[in-house]
């Protein structure tokens, strides 16, 4: 077990397998295993709010997302889980690192949490002005303290002198039926009548905030 697991990331469904594996570590008072845990679980309650409060046990979330799953064998539970972790990757385009971070932070994030806010007008950005849209791996809170420290000025809404609008990942159940957020249509259909307006990933908005100081 130590050279399957020592130093990779172990996913598991619900922590019964990282328990059950540290209880007989200590019963035998064995070396730990250092390796980074990740619970499928809480990777599905983030991924699809259908099941963000019941029913993300893996019988049922594989039965609804069609992956073969054969209950109470290990290596179908390991398998499984696998594969739902891949298809979660898959459907919310948060990479593997990300999760690490997101199934630490709130089920559901607040999007409509207001977080306007004035920029620092000393910063190197100063004058544009951003908006967030999207479950950001930052709160959202925290994401706009630095772009107002960095000058921008912070808006919970596209309108005609945004420049900054900065996408995160998208929940489809409040898309209404469409790829994109209101506020993404929104900019972009500013953008088409000419108003010039930068559409950023979160890792972009990062590193221009870092190199804004």
């Amino acid at each position: 077990m130590l050279d399957r697991l020592q130093h990779h990331v172990v996913v598991s469904h619900t922590s019964f397998d990282r328990t059950a594996l540290s209880q007989a570590i200590a019963k035998h008072n064995l070396s730990g295993i250092s390796c980074h845990w990740l619970d499928s679980a809480r990777v599905v309650r983030r991924a699809w709010p259908q099941w963000s409060r019941k029913g993300y046990g893996l019988t049922n979330v594989c039965g609804e997302l069609g992956i073969s799953f054969t209950a109470h064998d290990a290596v179908e539970d390991a398998r499984a889980a696998g594969e739902v972790l891949l298809r979660a990757i898959k459907t919310t385009g948060v990479g593997l690192d990300a999760w690490m971070a997101r199934v630490h932070q709130p089920i559901n994030p607040s999007f409509a949490e207001p977080i306007a806010m004035a920029g620092n007008p000393d910063g190197v950005l100063a004058g544009e002005e951003m908006v967030f849209t999207g479950a950001l791996m930052l709160p959202r809170r925290e994401a706009a303290a630095l772009a107002a420290k960095a000058g921008c000025d912070v808006l919970a809404s596209v309108r005609k002198t945004t420049t900054l609008l900065v996408v995160g990942d998208q929940d489809i159940q409040k898309l209404a039926g469409h790829e994109k957020s209101i506020k993404h249509r929104k900019a972009e259909e500013l953008i088409a009548k000419g108003q010039v307006i930068r559409i950023l990933k979160e890792s972009d908005f990062l590193r221009l905030v870092d190199l804004a100081g």
